[in-house]
């Protein structure tokens, strides 16, 4: 969870540094440039979702063999995806950007910060496995060090080539490649210490037939299901995008508290995935349900938690932010909709992270397809209410994430453990 935490941190620095500026279609361009990024690397979180699941269920199962080549095959996905995405860049950017829909400013801002990003994708991609593969293992510290090490890179980087080396919207899209690759080099020196003991690799373990299938059948639906829930968001401020600047700017200022919350819940779910997946490849329904039960305790508690939190200090907190009074005026309207999103959304981090711990990555992305089409119907209802319509309609998609999950669930618990 505290790993976690610092995520949202390197949006939030980069937000306040190039909300220090003044200008608000910068602040526009490095939300948009931020979301994109967010969801094109999310698309692909698979290799850290699947790389969780398949190493704790080896765990789980007594077969510590497979630990190396799971860690393996997951870096060559990376890096082919990676190179991929930096080789598809022009279009790539053309693409998302124009869908995105901001104004002339904005759009510009954002492409600048997309064209150097993107040099980062083999190496993000890279650490999501090192993080699933740790974290599967229920090596918490280390994904700890590693995670806050990249984080606290980035933010220090982006500081100094924001501010201090006026780099502008660019300065913080080199200070995430910077941080991106000091990160996998920390992860590759752990990876290597921890596989020091572990028989030598062959071709033929590498590249079996049944282990390499069931992974590409699990992240194929996970990454379906991935894709769904990036549309909704996408979606979210691509329609924020439509409405001005401010609205977009304020948007972007709320996501931030919105991500604190959704990572405090998503470490919740992480956890969820390794004690339940140990469980699943043990093959104890004792110990799996007595995971989820406790995972949804937790977050309950967190989830109350993180509200007070927001609805006592978040008038300040998007302050400190951006310094534009029109944007901090129209974040304060919609910051109710912040304080009770973390309640909304307990069921859906919980199950995410136990249907990936028990690979019922099928019945997860059908799910995730039908919660989609939920918030898609809620906001042609509510679209007339402009920005409240679009935050209502998000919560409706938390609730309905959550809701098709929790009632799959003892059907998928029996039909698991018969």
């Amino acid at each position: 969870m505290i790993a976690n935490l610092t995520t949202p941190l390197i949006g939030i620095v980069s937000t306040t540094a190039i909300g220090r500026l003044g200008d608000a279609a910068l602040l526009g361009g490095v939300a948009m440039a931020s979301v994109i990024f967010d969801c094109l690397f999310w698309l692909f979180a698979f290799l850290r979702m699947g790389t969780v699941a398949f190493t704790a269920q080896a765990l789980g199962a007594g077969e510590t063999r497979e630990l190396h080549p799971i860690l393996v095959r997951g870096l060559i996905v990376a890096g082919i995806v990676g190179l991929a995405l930096i080789a598809l860049q022009a279009p790539l950017s053309a693409i998302l950007l124009g869908a995105m829909g901001g104004s002339e400013a904005v759009t510009g801002a954002a492409r600048t910060y997309f064209l150097v990003r993107i040099w980062s994708a083999p190496l993000a991609l890279a650490n999501y496995v090192v993080l699933g593969w740790l974290v599967g293992q229920a090596r918490a510290t280390l994904a700890l060090g590693v995670q806050i090490a990249i984080n606290l890179i980035n933010m220090a980087a982006t500081v100094l080539l924001v501010l201090v080396a006026d780099l502008g919207i660019a300065g913080a899209a080199i200070a995430a490649v910077i941080a991106e690759t000091a990160g996998l080099a920390i992860g590759g020196v752990i990876a290597q210490r921890l596989t020091a003991g572990h028989p030598p690799l062959s071709r033929a373990h590498l590249f079996a037939r049944d282990s390499l299938m069931r992974m590409l059948a699990v992240n194929r639906d996970i990454m379906i299901r991935t894709a769904a829930l990036i549309a909704a968001f996408l979606f979210f401020t691509a329609q924020g995008a439509r409405s001005g600047d401010v609205i977009l700017a304020a948007n972007a200022v709320l996501n931030n508290l919105l991500l604190v919350s959704a990572f405090f819940l998503d470490g919740l779910a992480a956890a969820a995935q390794q004690l339940c997946g140990r469980a699943y490849g043990a093959r104890s329904r004792h110990d799996f349900s007595g995971a989820v039960r406790l995972v949804i305790l937790w977050s309950f508690a967190f989830a109350f938690a993180v509200a007070v939190v927001f609805a006592l200090f978040g008038p300040a907190l998007t302050d400190v932010m951006t310094v534009s009074n029109d944007v901090r005026r129209v974040a304060r309207d919609f910051l109710p909709f912040v304080i009770v999103s973390p309640l909304l959304a307990v069921f859906a981090f919980t199950f995410d992270g136990v249907f990936i711990g028990a690979t019922w990555a099928r019945d997860m992305r059908n799910l995730m397809l039908a919660s989609l089409a939920i918030f898609l119907t809620a906001w042609l209802a509510l679209h007339s209410f402009g920005n409240y319509g679009l935050w209502t309609a998000l919560l409706v998609h938390y609730a309905a994430r959550g809701g098709l999950q929790a009632l799959a669930y003892p059907r998928l618990l029996k039909q698991s453990f018969r």
